[in-house]
């Protein structure tokens, strides 16, 4: 389900008049309300890879719960490591097995050697790096001690598939979403106004400068040859605004969304385009994804030294 869709604006108001009218006196049932939702949001586009989202959970939920209790340094890293190679064998075989499937073949084939390989039919799911690197980023937050993990299963769910940034994010950090799963929401006007205006302006930004930018830059590059210079840096330039209002108008709507239903969500674009060098560029475009290969991955393998 996209998030400029007819489903989607038949979905949001429904959802939220549920949320906050029929669940709110139940914490757990609210909660328990925000997976079936997320499901359904998720499971509209394929049903089947919901078992993929299921999967993931059951693992992370019961690897933190292991990680808590086991005090032998080398089961604890066992531990960890099962739910690393899990969570990146779902993402390295959906996006990249018929990628190297092809570059292998394709290698031997210089040696005169041919090697017949069949391709499978697959179909990436939609937002599964996203889902992916949040449920990491909690079993290595509680491996590291940094949080403690949660008891609460239904809770830990709606972390993992929260649908305003289940499929475009941001990447949430399990020490700022999930906590917000544990507390008592009361519908706030100004935070649900504003809400919407952040969702009006995603809109804007991908509806109106990102949709009709394509245009222009599909129409562009799909006939370079016909074209001078000129025309193509014009089209470079449609495509980078394109680029831009897709991937933060999505984040918008998700940010707006969010606060709709009570929660923060971390921030993701920075008025990139406005860096001084290529090293603020990247601190202002994805800010979600940029900063969990900084915490999880660059500084944990030296790069901060």
């Amino acid at each position: 389900m996209l998030f400029n869709s007819i489903d989607f604006a038949i979905f949001l108001p429904i959802v939220f008049l549920l949320y906050w009218f029929v669940t709110s006196k139940y914490l757990k049932l609210q909660n328990l309300f925000i997976v079936a939702a997320s499901y359904l949001f998720y499971g509209w586009w394929d049903w089947r890879f919901l078992s993929l989202i299921l999967f993931s959970t059951i693992v992370d939920y019961f690897v933190g719960r292991g990680l808590f209790n086991e005090k032998n340094k080398t089961k604890r890293k066992l531990l960890l490591w099962t739910s690393i190679l899990v969570n990146l064998g779902f993402l390295g075989f959906f996006k990249y097995y018929n990628f190297f499937l092809d570059n292998f073949t394709t290698a031997f084939s210089f040696f005169g050697t041919e090697i017949k390989a069949n391709s499978l039919n697959i179909i990436l799911p939609v937002g599964i790096s996203f889902y992916t690197f949040q449920t990491l980023s909690y079993s290595i937050d509680v491996y590291k001690r940094k949080l403690e993990p949660t008891t609460d299963f239904i809770a830990f769910s709606a972390f993992v598939s929260f649908f305003p940034q289940l499929v475009a994010g941001p990447i949430e950090r399990a020490t700022n979403l999930l906590p917000q799963f544990y507390k008592k929401r009361t519908f706030d006007y100004s935070k649900a106004v504003d809400g919407l205006r952040q969702i009006l302006w995603g809109l804007f930004k991908k509806i109106v400068i990102a949709d009709n930018c394509a245009e222009y830059a599909n129409q562009i590059f799909n006939n370079s040859s016909d074209y001078s210079g000129s025309t193509l840096a014009l089209g470079a330039l449609f495509f980078t605004f394109q680029i831009y209002g897709d991937f933060s108008g999505y984040s918008d709507i998700a940010i707006g969304t969010s606060r709709l239903f009570g929660f923060n969500i971390m921030r993701n674009f920075a008025f990139p385009y406005f860096s001084r060098d290529i090293a603020e560029f990247w601190r202002r475009w994805h800010i979600s994804l940029s900063t969990w290969f900084r915490d999880y991955l660059y500084i944990p393998l030296g790069g901060s030294h």
